[in-house]
């Protein structure tokens, strides 16, 4: 069955119990199919749940494991679906680990239900988006293999161990191997268009670096010499083309 044909089915991680059934309450009376647990274990243990779910609202203050680390525990199973937080706790640290972690969305619980319902459906759209453009045929780039399918980068046949976000940035990157991609262009692979997040207008070339730096520790972790991502600054990344040598146009890192 189609998402159009059938309610938009939310996986709800909230360790309050008044809280966690009055919002249920609210996003089934707005259409969706909520299915609810009281902590991360709780969801952990009953992942088939998790086979025809179009998304994950997790808390970030959970009991036993902050949802904030409950987050990669669920890439690691596999589960790779559009997960977002909903918090009080709203300082610009929380919001970029979020975001770093792979995160779709980041809500502030205060700002209430309708604009949580408008958010849920964006983060929703831009997944199957994302997901309606890949492809099953690996993408073969030097020692880099992405297989769209599962969102993964693989290097000397060793995964890679990227998050989908971090995926996402990679897959632009080697789309456009040997051309500059601007900041905001990754930044809106990673979020969405038009996302806003960070200090000023310029803000998240600050989130784009701190992706980009994880990346390529992940990637240096598996071979030493990994080299493929350069940086022009003030502008951009670019993934290294491996069918020609660098021009001497390439500019050198800014970090």
């Amino acid at each position: 069955m189609s998402q159009a044909a059938r309610a938009i089915r939310i996986l709800f991680v909230e360790d309050d119990d008044c809280f966690r059934e009055v919002l249920a309450a609210d996003l089934s009376n707005r259409g969706f199919d909520v299915l609810s647990f009281p902590d991360g274990a709780s969801l952990l243990s009953a992942l088939d749940a998790a086979s025809d779910a179009d998304l994950i609202l997790l808390d970030w203050k959970l009991p036993n494991m902050r949802g904030i680390d409950l987050l990669p525990r669920l890439r690691r199973r596999g589960i790779n679906l559009p997960v977002v937080f909903l918090t009080g706790h709203t300082p610009s640290t929380h919001e970029n680990l979020a975001f770093d972690r792979g995160a779709a969305d980041f809500i502030d619980k205060t700002r209430g239900v309708d604009v949580l319902v408008r958010r849920l459906r964006r983060a929703i759209e831009v997944g199957t988006a994302t997901t309606d453009r890949q492809l099953d045929t690996p993408v073969v780039c030097g020692k880099l293999v992405l297989r769209a399918a599962v969102s993964r980068a693989h290097w000397n046949e060793v995964d890679v161990g990227l998050t989908v976000g971090e995926y996402n940035v990679v897959h632009l990157l080697v789309s456009n191997a040997g051309r500059y991609v601007t900041y905001r262009s990754l930044y809106d692979r990673l979020r969405y268009e038009g996302f806003l997040a960070g200090a000023g207008a310029l803000g998240y070339r600050a989130n784009v670096r701190s992706v980009i730096k994880r990346i390529r520790r992940k990637f240096l972790a598996i071979d030493p010499t990994f080299d493929e991502i350069r940086n022009y600054s003030n502008f951009g990344y670019c993934w290294a083309d491996p069918r020609m040598p660098p021009t001497p146009s390439t500019a050198p890192d800014e970090d």
